[in-house]
C-alpha cells in the first residue's frame, strides 16, 4: 500500500485539496490519506513555531484546518476514483467525524501514539489502524501496541524530520519494528526523494506512505517533504516491479540462450576418420549444438563423415 499524504498542503483550500487527489489518481496510487483538524479540539492557542514554518502551529492549523462540509467532499470525490480515503485525527471531535463519514481505517501519527486516551478513542471505534512511531521510544510504543491489539494494521517507522537527511533514517529501525511486534511494517519517508521509499519496499514494507503535492511552488510547511505527481508515478511503477520481482517463478530465458550458449565446432575442415583434436574443434556460440561443457570429452574421438570448417559438432557424426 502507498499512501499519497496531502495532509496540510491544500493550506485549507478545497480546490487544491481537489487537484491534489485528481493528481493522485493518475499517478496510479489508490490511497489518499488527510489530516483532520479542528484547532479548538485539538490544542490550546499558542505561540509555537514548528522547525519548518515561520509561523505557530496554532495559526497553521487555524489556516489549514478545512470543514466537516468540504471534508466529506473530499471523502465522496476520492471514492469516486475508486480510491480509498484516510485520516488521521488529532482529537475526539475529529474522530468523531471521521466516524460519521464511516472512514474504514485510522493513522495515529507520531505525535499522537503516547497520547493514550486518543488512542483508546479511536481504537473504541474498532477500525484497522495504522501506527506511526516517529519521536517515541519503545516504552511508548510498546504501551500503543498494547492498547490498539490486534486492530494493529501496520507499524510504520518515522523519522519526524521535516526534511529527513537520508543517514538519519535508519532502515534497520522499520525492521526490528516489525520483528518486535510481529506484525506488517512500514516506512512514513520524511526524506524529499523516493529513494528510502524504495528500499524500504524492497526490506518488506507492506504501507509506504509519502506526503504528496500538485507544485511543489505552492506554499506551506510540509511542501520541503512532498513528491511531485511525477515522483509518484514512478514510486508505484518501481512498487510494481519490486513486487514481481520477489515473484518465484522459473525464468523464460531459453531464447537468449539460444544465442548466448557455446556449442562444440570445426575450426578447420575435418576429413571422415580423422581424430578430433585442439587444433581442429573448439567452442563457439551460438547454442544449439553440442555444448561447450562437453568439449574435452570429444577430443579422441572421430569424425564418422567429412567436417566443413565452422560446422556444429553433432552426436550422429561422432564414433569413438
Amino acid at each position: 500500500m502507498i499512501i499519497a499524504e496531502i495532509g496540510i498542503n491544500a493550506e485549507g483550500s478545497l480546490s487544491k485539496a481537489t487537484k491534489m487527489i485528481r493528481d493522485i489518481y493518475h499517478s496510479g496510487c489508490t490511497v489518499v490519506k488527510h489530516q483532520t483538524h479542528i484547532p479548538e479540539d485539538e490544542m490550546i492557542p499558542n505561540d509555537i513555531i514548528p522547525s519548518n514554518a515561520n509561523e505557530s502551529i496554532w495559526n497553521m492549523m487555524q489556516r489549514c484546518a478545512i470543514s466537516e462540509k468540504d471534508e466529506r467532499y473530499l471523502k465522496l470525490y476520492t471514492e469516486a476514483l475508486d480510491m480509498t480515503y484516510l485520516s488521521t485525527p488529532f482529537s475526539r471531535e475529529a474522530v468523531d467525524r471521521l466516524e460519521r463519514m464511516n472512514v474504514s481505517m485510522y493513522k495515529i501519527g507520531s505525535g499522537e501514539l503516547n497520547n493514550f486516551p486518543l488512542v483508546k478513542y479511536i481504537v473504541s471505534t474498532g477500525k484497522p489502524i495504522i501506527l506511526s512511531t516517529g519521536m517515541n521510544d519503545f516504552k511508548a510504543i510498546d504501551e500503543a501496541v498494547e492498547i490498539i491489539g490486534d486492530q494493529l494494521h501496520t507499524i510504520l517507522h518515522c523519522v519526524s524530520m521535516y526534511p529527513t537527511p537520508y543517514d538519519k533514517v535508519n532502515l534497520n529501525r522499520m525492521l526490528e519494528l516489525g520483528e518486535r511486534y510481529g506484525k506488517p511494517f512500514g516506512l512514513s519517508d520524511h526524506t524529499p526523494t523516493i529513494y528510502t521509499s524504495l528500499a524500504a519496499i524492497a526490506l518488506g514494507a507492506s504501507v509506504v506512505e509519502k506526503h504528496f503535492t500538485s507544485d511543489k511552488a505552492w506554499a506551506g510547511a510540509d511542501i520541503a517533504v512532498s513528491i511531485s505527481t511525477e515522483q509518484l508515478q514512478e514510486l508505484v511503477a518501481a512498487e510494481d516491479a519490486i513486487a514481481r520481482a520477489f515473484i518465484n517463478s522459473a525464468p523464460d530465458d531459453r531464447r537468449v540462450a539460444d544465442f548466448a550458449y557455446a556449442s562444440i565446432v570445426s575450426i578447420k575442415d575435418i576429413k571422415a576418420g580423422e581424430r578430433f583434436t585442439k587444433d581442429n574443434i573448439w567452442v563457439k556460440r551460438p547454442g544449439g549444438g553440442i555444448p561447450a561443457e562437453y568439449y574435452e570429452s570429444l577430443l579422441g574421438l572421430y569424425a564418422k563423415i567429412d567436417i566443413d570448417k565452422d560446422t556444429q559438432i553433432r552426436s550422429d557424426i561422432i564414433f569413438i
